[in-house]
């Protein structure tokens, strides 16, 4: 009869630690709904709420320059936006855990000024972001992309 308990013991414990890791969160799932957050709140136009996006110290790395900061991350892409930056869409392709820090790679795609006449075109690219798990939410701690 001991042998029983020890086992149905045995089998709880290896439940228990089967279903962490069953419903552990799926990095890529975690990554994809930050961007998609992003995405809506960029393409809403609603750029106050874009900076509230990144943590205090965050870096964004665009082409030229970095822009440091969450206030000054968000002057950038209202300046992309007043320009006629928009439709952005990120997929992502692959991500990882690390501590605290969620890694996202993919690609993105958004519709800007450059065709002939004055025609929107299409630009796209690769993209990373580091993001810092922040209360039940994620902060971009670093954005690039080329």
């Amino acid at each position: 009869m001991l042998w029983k308990g020890t086992v149905l013991a045995a089998l709880v414990v290896l439940s228990l630690g089967t279903s962490q890791r069953v419903f552990a969160a799926d990095p890529t799932a975690e990554g994809q709904a930050a961007a998609d957050r992003w995405d809506q709140v960029y393409n809403s136009g609603d750029l106050d709420s874009l900076g509230k996006l990144y943590a205090a110290d965050a870096m964004v790395v665009p082409k030229g320059a970095a822009v440091s900061g969450s206030e000054s991350i968000q002057k950038f892409f209202a300046g992309l936006k007043s320009k006629g930056f928009d439709d952005h869409k990120v997929k992502v392709q692959a991500a990882q855990m690390r501590g605290d820090l969620l890694v996202a790679t993919g690609r993105w795609q958004m519709s800007g000024p450059g065709g002939e006449g004055g025609a929107k075109k299409t630009f796209e690219g690769n993209w990373v972001n580091v993001l810092q798990k922040e209360g039940t939410g994620w902060r971009s701690v670093l954005h690039t992309w080329n």
